[in-house]
């Protein structure tokens, strides 16, 4: 089966519809982005302090109170899902593009791994793993990365016209 450069074969109205989602998801993750960085920053401090409370910190100008297990339970459970959802559908259509198969491979499997990784090291961190703070940064960033580059390369691909010679409907 073919389908390494299918997606630039596609129909002007199906390319529209993969356009369209593709933005409208990268609105919604790049807005996720902006909400982490309200609640904790980037910083490994504000991650473990947003998880794990700043109750003794006196001068703290916004409390924070250590997070119970059910908060952590669903804050883990919740974006493993949709995150998988997410990078699920936006590899299918990546899969479709004129790209080298080794670089498909490495942007549709690696943020599964980074997805495990930043939320399992979110609970690991809540459960007394400090370290886990800096997997979550790296992994954050590497699954952020993933996104970005897979969602320019998609949009890139749309807007590339079909060279093969086929006729197109």
């Amino acid at each position: 089966m073919h389908y390494n450069g299918l997606l630039s074969t596609f129909p002007k109205e199906i390319k529209l519809f993969i356009g369209a989602f593709v933005l409208i998801l990268s609105v919604g993750f790049y807005t996720g982005l902006l909400f982490v960085n309200q609640t904790n920053g980037t910083a490994p401090s504000g991650i473990e302090e947003n998880y794990l409370g700043n109750e003794e910190d006196e001068n703290a100008t916004v409390m924070k109170f250590r997070k119970s297990e059910r908060e952590m339970l669903t804050i883990v459970h919740t974006h493993i899902l949709s995150m998988a959802f997410i990078f699920f559908l936006l590899g299918g259509i990546l899969w479709l593009a004129k790209l080298p198969k080794s670089l498909k491979l490495f942007l549709t499997i690696e943020p599964f791994v980074s997805v495990v990784l930043t939320f399992g090291g979110i609970y690991f961190l809540w459960i007394g793993m400090l370290w886990m703070k800096y997997v979550v940064i790296f992994s954050g960033i590497l699954m952020t990365l993933s996104f970005a580059v897979s969602s320019i390369l998609i949009l890139y691909q749309l807007m590339v016209r079909d060279t093969s010679g086929q006729l197109r409907k």
